[in-house]
């Protein structure tokens, strides 16, 4: 075995053997691969091998869309055949709540370029006899998917790694993961010692113990998974291609063809962990005992959906061991705080996901960036939050709903409340309705008295629309309370902070007692973060953004390498904050300070360290509503006093508490993208209308080239904010935008401006047609709904009110 290599990837399924393929193919040969059994002995081997493309993130469909037609490229170098099986998938709705995910689905689909398209039952049956239509409603069919054979992938991947000079060693299994002081790593096996430049986690079932070996607790746990192959099905004999592969939302069943017969599966609702404190170190190409008893009314729901199924025999059950984590998607990236260790893991749809997690993860070790936005799959987008208590609740919870719906208003209990602010009760009070945030309750909307605290899941405009209505209006009308909490917070401190700041942020460093909106690139010039910078003194800095982006920012400061005289942490656990926002704001907040707030003495973007009633606080005159407004800081032992110190100085003056749902209307009026949502690692300075707040005539910061470059050519598409000529529901996210018949664009978020009465999208479309009142029409749940962009905000475009 070698000594050494440029990197290690430890496991050998599917995945790693696509990390391996794909770092070859980038130049790195010296890549070692190594198993502690056979390839594929874990959870590949007795896969499905089901492939697709559908996926509720779009930037997650066009990776799978990269895996599926990167097989054949695969085939032809290797010489082994994947088993490729491209007949296609069919989705089929049973209510209309499941209908309106097709539709949206299909809208997606259009920007993609993939072949989608909405059918009549009688057609989806002309796919799949086997179908009852009488259980269904509408059906969905796409062209990309089908099946594989899990095994053949692998060796194909592995044997062109090979001809492209990448090394394999079966049956070694790793001891230790020792770290060096440059970064490097000492990969102990039993067959000997590998010193490593990278390390790589593939290891599927033991990636939560290849995690411990470096110190990192992953949020990731096995579940036990069922499958069920038939005898041959006398309605599939004589037919000249398979079936196509059909999902059965109402019965939480996938289905397809196997040989004569058909694979049958099922996530049923109380599914069951797998080894949920260690991974057992023997467990080899081995399956779990059978549970049909258990199953067996889930299987029966199946067999009414497709009689055929239940008219002929089991030829043989499945029970094996799939990983996951607690949101269902994968974890890709590199580990905060460890040089050189990456992740590749809880993969569920290997077949489906494991090509582009390949390349994405090459490209971020070989050029420092993934290429493409891909948060949703991101390591960094849990933070310690997730404990294994709380994976070990919502990891089965996100099993439990695999093939169920996720509607855009729709909050799930499991493993909550986690973390909470210390007014959280004082809210839960006033009739808040609760989301998560990093873990993080916050509310979303409030119950006035006699209404109960609770929305119907769906992807129309639910019974709390006229309650979001009132709270916008009022913040426009008197002034809103909205706690911030939920925000990602760091503190920058040390006498070479300001220089360290000016090299990793594209702006302007405020000086002291200002505020700048602060956008952050990474080297290809892309959006990594659009946060705001407080400049408390020449050596003390508080920095505010999306919570979300929380961990993953922390790890962006920390591969900047803070020097020696500069200390960056998260604040995330000591400020708490408020957004006070509305006319009568100032009145509100100068009853609790003694500094003057006039304007003329308290400018917009002042900052300033004051007590605020019995809380000393940081207060900034800035936020997101488009209002006069203040944030206000201060640390959680203060916080509950300071809650009731505002509420009482807005008695008289008709201050309501608003929650996310207000902000995100109001924010759009003014047509403020928000990070994460419309502002992401996809998009550039030019794109986003963020170039405005960099400063171009700095020598140095990361993206600058790029930025330059980008302000010389001129960006290719802009974000924009339309109105939308919609009835009954507002855009979710990626939806595409059309013009003259043609998709042109897609959306990134919407709401319904209730201050404008206007229902709003933002999206991005080509740069030439980014004007005032161009005409489009955006796709929302198979209704064409004309669209025209506004390149000023509808509501205050001067700005006046929030600098009044």
């Amino acid at each position: 075995m070698k000594s050494s290599a440029r990197a290690v990837i430890i496991g050998g399924g599917v995945v790693g053997a696509s990390v391996l393929y794909h770092l070859a193919r980038s130049g790195w040969t010296d890549v070692l691969m190594v198993e502690k059994s056979e390839l594929t002995s874990g959870s590949t081997w007795h896969a499905a091998g089901g492939m697709h493309t559908f996926n509720g993130e779009a930037n997650i469909s066009k990776l799978q869309k990269y895996t599926i037609d990167l097989y054949r490229e695969i085939e032809e170098l290797s010489g082994q055949s994947c088993g490729l099986h491209p007949n296609g998938g069919l989705m089929l709705a049973a209510t209309q709540g499941e209908l309106d995910s097709l539709k949206l689905i299909c809208s997606r689909a259009r920007y993609l370029g993939m072949e989608t398209e909405m059918i009549t039952l009688d057609e989806a049956v002309a796919l799949n006899p086997l179908i009852d239509k009488q259980h269904f409603i509408g059906a969905l069919w796409r062209a990309d998917g089908g099946h594989c054979d899990p095994s053949g992938t692998t060796h194909a991947y592995v044997k062109a790694a090979r001809k492209l000079g990448a090394s394999v060693e079966r049956f070694t299994r790793v001891l230790e993961l020792n770290s060096r002081a440059d970064g490097t790593w000492d990969v102990v096996t039993d067959k000997g010692a590998v010193h490593a430049e990278h390390v790589v986690n593939c290891a599927g079932l033991w990636a939560r113990e290849v995690g411990q070996m470096a110190g990192v607790e992953l949020p990731v746990l096995a579940m036990e998974h069922h499958y069920l192959l038939t005898d041959d099905i006398p309605e599939l004999q004589g037919r000249s291609q398979e079936i196509v592969n059909t999902t059965d939302y109402a019965g939480e069943i996938y289905m397809r063809q196997e040989r004569g017969g058909a694979l049958i599966g099922t996530y049923e609702p109380h599914g069951k962990v797998w080894a949920p404190v260690q991974t057992p170190g023997d467990f080899s190409m081995q399956l779990l005992p059978d549970e049909f008893e258990r199953l067996a009314p889930y299987f029966e729901v199946g067999f009414e959906h497709f009689p055929a199924l239940g008219r002929v025999g089991i030829r043989k059950a499945i029970n094996g061991p799939f990983t996951s984590a607690p949101d269902g998607n994968p974890l890709v990236g590199p580990v905060r705080g460890l040089r050189n260790y990456w992740v590749a893991c809880a993969v569920m749809a290997g077949f489906s996901q494991g090509g582009g997690i390949g390349l994405v993860l090459s490209r971020w070790m070989a050029d420092g960036d993934p290429g493409q936005d891909i948060l949703s799959m991101d390591v960094a987008r849990f933070g310690h939050f997730a404990t294994p208590k709380y994976t070990s609740l919502k990891v089965p919870e996100n099993y439990s709903r695999r093939f169920r719906l996720a509607y855009p208003n729709e909050e799930l209990p499991a493993a909550r409340p986690v973390r909470r602010s210390p007014i959280y009760d004082r809210l839960l009070a006033a009739g808040a309705v609760m989301g998560a945030n990093f873990g993080l309750e916050h509310a979303l909307w409030f119950a006035p008295p006699g209404v109960a605290p609770a929305e119907t899941p769906t992807y129309r405009r639910s019974e709390a629309f006229p309650l979001v209505r009132e709270e916008c209006r009022a913040v426009r009308r008197t002034a809103g309370l909205y706690e911030t909490s939920n925000y990602g917070k760091y503190e920058v401190t040390g006498r070479g902070a300001r220089d360290w700041l000016d090299k990793v942020f594209a702006c302007r460093i405020p000086r002291p007692g200002r505020l700048g909106l602060a956008p952050m690139l990474n080297p290809a010039g892309r959006i990594v973060g659009d946060l705001s910078i407080a400049c408390l003194a020449e050596d003390r800095y508080l920095i505010v953004g999306s919570g979300f982006a929380e961990e993953f920012h922390l790890r962006w400061f920390w591969a900047c390498r803070p020097p020696s005289d500069v200390f960056v942490r998260s604040a995330a656990s000591t400020l708490c904050g408020f957004s006070l926002a509305g006319p009568n704001s100032r009145e509100i907040l100068q009853r609790l300070v003694r500094k003057d707030l006039a304007a003329a003495a308290f400018k917009f973007f002042d900052v300033t360290e004051t007590a605020v009633g019995y809380a000393p606080s940081i207060v900034t005159r800035a936020g997101f509503t488009g209002e006069l407004g203040y944030e206000i800081w201060t640390t959680p032992d203060c916080f509950a006093s300071l809650f009731d110190d505002l509420r009482e100085a807005g008695q008289g003056w008709g201050l309501i508490l608003f929650g996310g749902r207000a902000l995100s209307s109001l924010r759009l009026e003014k047509n403020y993208g928000s990070f994460n949502k419309d502002f992401r690692p996809d998009y550039t300075p030019g794109e986003t209308g963020l170039d405005r707040f960099v400063d171009f005539g700095k020598p140095a910061f990361i993206g600058r080239d790029a930025a330059l470059a980008e302000r010389n050519n001129g960006p290719q598409r802009r974000f924009v904010v339309m109105e939308v000529e919609a009835q009954d529901a507002d855009v979710v996210g990626y939806e595409s935008i059309m013009k003259d018949g043609k998709a042109v664009g897609y959306v990134t978020s919407g709401a319904y401006g209730h201050c404008v009465d206007r229902s709003l999208a933002a999206g991005y479309v080509p740069a030439a047609l980014a004007r005032e009142g161009e005409r489009f029409e955006i796709d929302i749940l198979g209704n064409l709904c004309a669209a025209t962009a506004r390149l000023q905000p509808l509501y205050d475009p001067e700005g006046r009110r929030l600098r009044s």
